[in-house]
């Protein structure tokens, strides 16, 4: 079951995480090439769809982190946390914050009230893939 529930967190976490970096590294040129009014109108165009998808993604992508969490965190040893569990618990509260964020979006409207823009969310994604990689490295 462990590794199902994995395949649906990391396949959730690269639609959340693809959307954010074709967004930040793409969409956001878009005014380059054409209008202002265009720009817009395209953009909506893809963002129709994508608020459809991509916060459906960030929960699933939570919700299986959550159910991996309990599995893989392990006893805290009498000499304190392992530097796996310090990096997976840092790793865990970003993903909490995307998606109390994203809950707060879709269910209730609320948009954030700083860093509206999804620059932010994307610098998070990234740290949380550098520690997805780092926390098996033992210091």
């Amino acid at each position: 079951m462990f590794d199902i529930v994995h395949i649906i967190h990391l396949y959730a976490a690269f639609t959340y995480g693809g959307f954010l970096i074709v967004d930040n590294l793409f969409m956001a040129r878009m005014g380059e090439t054409l209008t202002p009014e265009e720009a817009k109108k395209a953009r909506e165009a893809i963002m129709m769809h994508v608020r459809k998808v991509v916060p459906w993604a960030l929960l699933v992508a939570v919700g299986t982190g959550i159910y991996m969490f309990i599995f893989v965190f392990g006893e805290i040893g009498p000499e304190g946390m392992s530097s796996f569990q310090i990096l997976l618990s840092i790793k865990a509260f970003l993903g909490l914050w995307l998606g109390f964020r994203g809950f707060n979006q879709k269910f209730f409207g609320i948009n954030p009230w700083v860093f509206k823009s999804h620059l932010f969310p994307f610098i998070l994604v990234l740290i949380i893939i550098f520690l997805s990689q780092a926390m098996f490295i033992d210091f």
